[in-house]
Order: structure tokens, then C-alpha cells, then sequence
């Protein structure tokens, strides 16, 4: 029925090109597709003429040997080129055409339902236009329909149900456009191949569907920005891939983020710019919801006993002296245990924080053991036992319980003057991890809001030796001192009896081949001839033997 449709128009194109009579089919909708131009400033479409026979030579056309009667056009490029105009229905004759990319001009009108008569249409790339009316289902009709970019132009109405009959689709890009709505339930597991949903900049509303979560295909981006979706983020959202990036930002989303699968890996910038949300990996906490005032107030001791049909009686005042006093008796009973409970806790643990004297209680004992440590890069007094310590052009910013230097009590040592953080800052921060070796877990850490991020090696849990400190603490300034831009800088060690970390600067983007290399995939360790094309043979030597000492600096362990 479209293909009758449109004979009319391609007869029509044909009558007003007389010397198009040699033309192939194909070759006349091509030139209705000019015809529909109506400005072409820089002449894209300038060798598209009747007097050629062979639509195959025009400059933006693909053809290829698909049947014996010859070439067919199977692509059609006119992006980036400013036309104006309109797209025409009669491309959707074009049968064999697999590719129509027009983006990036200033094309206007609808997005004509007949390209679907395309029966062999892959990629729609129309994105970039001005295009308005709404999003065709017909489109869905497409048995090979993979990839359809309708993006940045300005599309209205909701986002039609029928798009679960697109099966195959693995790419739907709408953003930047005027969809309202809600998102359709129920269309989304149906789509059993898309890799990359894009709806973000439009005017959606309602809650974000479940079903979404069931989206198993789904391997690069699910952006829903900048629309005005509300209620929570549902936790089937972690039934997602880990490897799929998450963008929910600049929405009216509220509640706690759910903790449930790959939800847990996606970093703040996911949560950004949603007032209402709340909880890891944003720094907001949750508090309790206050009760509501639709609530009925339980029902009270002179209530209860009145029987049906009976007015309630007031509370007496005597009554209510009463409770009160009940009330401040047992709220002082349980602060009376708390403290009774809290310091025979303080006598069962071992010394904390504070100063070496036996009359210094409350800094030695404590409920928890704290870092024992503040920040003070000016302190060089070298003075009561080895507390504050300052060698080889670096600051240690802790004091230990203990003496003697052993570092046995959580002794955090800045090896860069440049290093202010705290401890307790360090602890409290956003931390994923980045790997495990045979070295420990590695972290990276985001301090304060967002813009200091480092790399945290815990080199293990296991107690070691007070003794052995020292040699730490030697390998440790020696690896400080290095500078070099091929070598990740040492800003700080932490060292207690029964931890140990390592704080660096941290690398974006890959491992050590990566940042040697330049180069964006994994790649195997370059040999030390490889080395030496790298840097250079003193580079290399200064490699080896910076490698020498960190390896002496892991075997600690």
C-alpha cells in the first residue's frame, strides 16, 4: 500500500526531469530528495544532475552489486552541509538502502513514516535538524533497524509503546528534544539487543521504570539527565551490567540510593543535581522522615478505657507531672549505664591516643583507639620521643602514642610538604576500589569536594615488628625523594602494629603500560630494550633503580 502511495510522486519527479528518462529508480529519489532542498550554500548536491545516468557517481552516494540489475544505492551522506529543506517520503522506495545520514544540517518538517517502506535500513542518523512533530512507531517496523539518532532536533509528544517492536535496535539516541510523558512501562524488556538508551534534555516526567534494570544487553550508557522524573531510583536499576555508565543527574529524584548490585559501583556524578536524593556515594546523609501528620496520635491511657459512644476525657495535669517525671527518671538511668558501660570499656582497652604519663586517662584510654594524629607541617622541635619527626627534607604531620619512634600506634607520615590531609579526613572520604594484588587492596580516594583524589595502598592487616619502622620509614624517604614524570609521586605512609598504607598520587585512565605508553587498551610490560626506546638509556637506569627500591620497600611484607 506505501509503495502505491508514493508512485504517484515518483512520477511526478519524473514528469518535471525529462532528461531523467535513463535514470534507475533509485536515481529519480535521490533527485526528489534535491528537489525537497531548498537552500544549498556550499553545493553538496551540486553534481546530482538528470543529465547523469548514474545516480552511483554523486558525490554522498553508496552503491553496491546487490542484484542483476545493477548497482543500487545502499548509502546516502549529506551531514554537516547546512541544507534546508525538508526529507521527503519517496527515499522509503529507496529498498535497498541500508545507511541515511543527513545530520548536521537545517532540515525541517516531520520524520516522514514512509522511510520505513526501507525495508533494508539500518542506521537513521537525522539528528542535528530541526525536526518537530513526533517519534513515528512505524519506525519499529524496520526488520533491521539498529541504529536510530533522532537527537538535538525538536521532536514532541510522548514516547509511543510500539518501540517494543524494536528488536533489534541496539542504539536510541533522543535526546535534546521536547518528549513529554512518562517513560512506557513494559516496552523495555522486550528490547532484548539495545546496548545505548540516550533520553536525556527532554520534558519527561513520572517515576523511572523498573523494567529498565531488565536491559541485559546493555553495555555502554542509560542517560535519562535533565528531564523532570521524580519518586526513587529503583534497586532492579542494579540488576544492570557494571560496565554500564549511569547518568541520573538534574531530575527531582528523592529517597535513598539503593545499594543493590551495580548501582554500588556508580560514582557521585550519577546522583548529581537531585535535591531530594540521598545517601552513598553523595555526601548527604539520609535522616529519619519525621512522622506524618495524616498519622492518628496513639490513643491515650484515659481514652482507652472509654467506651464506644463515650467522649474521652482529658489527661489530668497531675498525670501528666507524673509521666514527665517517669520520663526524666529513665532517661537519666540509661545515661548513668551508658557511662557506667562506657568506662569499663575504657579500662578493658589497651592505650589510645595521648600523652606517655599514667595520669593522663582520658588521651590514653578510649571507647575507640583514634589515629593519633594532627596536622602540623611547621613542627621540627625533634623532641619527646621521636613524636614529631622531620628527615630528609620531610615533614611527618602525627603524633604516636607509645615512644621510641616504633610507630605502633597509627603514625601517619607526610612524605610531600604539600600533603595536608588528616587521617580522619582520609577515612571519612568516598573511596572505590581499583584492584587487588599480591600487595594488598588498592583504593582510590576523593577528599573534601570531589577535586583531590588519591590512590591508597593497604598493604595488609597483619601485625608487624616496632623494630622493623625504622627500615620502613628509611625506604619510604627514599622513594619520597624521587621525582620524575614517569614515576607516581609518594605523598604520605601511615603506620601502626596492625595496618599499614601507602598514599600516592593518583593516575586516571589505565594501569602502568597505559600511562607509559600513551595508549587507551592494556598492553604487555615493555622489555628493558622497549625501556630504553621509551626514555633513553639514564631514564632507564633511573627506572631500574627506583623499581629496586620500591620492591625493597614491599618486601617489609
Amino acid at each position: 500500500m506505501r509503495n502505491l502511495l508514493l508512485l504517484p510522486l515518483l512520477v511526478a519527479v519524473a514528469a518535471t526531469v525529462p532528461l531523467a528518462a535513463a535514470l534507475s529508480a533509485d536515481g529519480v529519489a535521490l533527485l526528489a530528495f534535491k528537489t525537497a532542498v531548498t537552500d544549498d550554500p556550499s553545493g553538496a548536491l551540486s553534481s546530482w544532475s538528470d543529465a547523469d545516468d548514474d545516480p552511483c557517481r554523486w558525490a554522498g552516494v553508496t552503491c553496491a552489486n546487490t542484484s542483476s540489475s545493477g548497482p543500487r544505492v545502499v548509502g546516502v551522506a549529506v551531514a554537516g552541509k547546512n541544507l534546508s529543506g525538508y526529507v521527503p517520503s519517496v527515499l522509503g522506495s529507496l529498498a535497498l538502502l541500508r545507511r541515511l545520514n543527513l545530520h548536521g544540517n537545517r532540515l525541517s518538517g516531520t520524520v516522514p513514516p514512509a522511510l520505513a517502506n526501507a525495508t533494508s535500513l539500518h542506521s537513521l542518523f537525522l539528528y542535528g535538524n530541526s525536526l518537530t512533530g513526533g517519534l513515528p512507531p512505524e519506525l519499529c517496523d524496520l526488520p533491521r533497524l539498529q541504529n536510530l539518532d533522532l537527537s538535538d532536533n525538536s521532536l514532541t509528544g510522548s514516547l509511543p509503546p510500539e518501540l517494543r517492536r524494536c528488536k533489534q535496535l541496539q542504539r536510541l539516541m533522543l535526546s535534546g528534544n521536547g518528549f513529554s510523558g512518562e517513560i512506557p512501562a513494559g516496552v523495555w524488556p522486550e528490547m532484548v539487543s539495545l546496548q545505548l538508551l540516550d533520553l536525556s534534555d527532554n520534558s519527561l516526567t513520572g517515576a523511572i521504570p523498573p523494567e529498565l534494570g531488565k536491559l541485559a544487553a546493555l553495555a555502554g550508557m542509560l542517560n535519562l539527565s535533565r528531564n523532570h522524573l521524580s519518586g526513587g531510583v529503583p534497586p532492579e536499576l542494579g540488576h544492570l551490567p557494571a560496565t554500564v555508565t549511569l547518568d541520573l543527574r538534574f531530575n527531582n529524584l528523592s529517597g535513598e540510593i539503593p545499594q543493590s548490585g551495580s548501582l554500588a559501583s556508580q560514582g557521585p556524578t550519577a546522583f548529581l543535581n537531585n535535591p531530594g536524593l540521598c545517601g552513598f556515594p553523595l555526601q548527604v546523609p539520609c535522616r529519619a522522615a519525621p512522622p506524618s501528620s495524616s498519622t492518628p496520635p496513639p490513643p491515650s491511657a484515659a481514652g482507652s478505657i472509654s467506651g464506644a459512644g463515650r467522649p474521652r476525657q482529658p489527661i489530668k495535669t497531675s498525670l501528666i507531672v507524673l509521666i514527665s517525671v517517669a520520663d526524666a527518671a529513665g532517661v537519666a538511668l540509661i545515661g548513668v549505664i551508658v557511662v557506667y558501660i562506657y568506662w569499663k570499656l575504657r579500662d578493658r582497652r589497651g592505650d589510645g591516643c595521648g600523652g606517655d604519663g599514667d595520669d593522663d586517662e582520658e588521651g590514653k584510654r578510649g571507647l575507640f583507639p583514634c589515629p593519633c594524629m594532627r596536622a602540623d607541617d611547621s613542627s621540627d622541635d625533634g623532641s619527646d620521643d621521636g613524636d614529631d619527626v622531620k628527615r630528609n627534607n620531610t615533614t611527618t604531620t602525627t603524633t604516636a602514642s607509645g615512644g621510641g619512634g616504633g610507630g605502633e600506634e597509627g603514625q601517619l607520615v607526610a612524605i610531600d610538604k604539600g600533603f595536608k590531609m588528616e587521617l580522619d579526613e582520609l577515612l571519612r572520604s568516598s573511596a572505590y576500589v581499583l584492584g587487588k594484588g599480591g600487595k594488598g587492596v588498592v583504593y582510590k580516594v576523593v577528599v573534601g569536594n570531589g577535586t583531590t583524589p588519591v590512590a591508597v595502598r593497604r598493604l595488609g592487616g597483619g601485625a608487624a615488628a616496632a623494630e622493623r619502622y625504622k627500615e620502613f620509614a628509611a625506604e619510604a624517604g627514599a622513594i619520597g625523594r624521587v621525582r620524575h614524570p614517569n614515576v607516581v609521586r609518594l605523598r604520605a605512609y601511615y603506620w601502626s602494629a596492625d595496618e599499614k598504607l601507602v598514599v600516592t598520587d593518583f593516575v586516571n585512565n589505565g594501569n602502568l603500560a597505559t600511562a607509559l605508553r600513551g595508549e587507551h587498551t592494556p598492553s604487555p610490560s615493555p622489555s628493558p630494550s622497549q625501556f630504553v626506546n621509551l626514555f633513553g638509556k639514564r631514564e632507564t637506569y633511573f627506572l631500574k633503580k627506583w623499581s629496586k627500591l620500591w620492591l625493597d620497600f614491599n618486601k617489609l611484607w
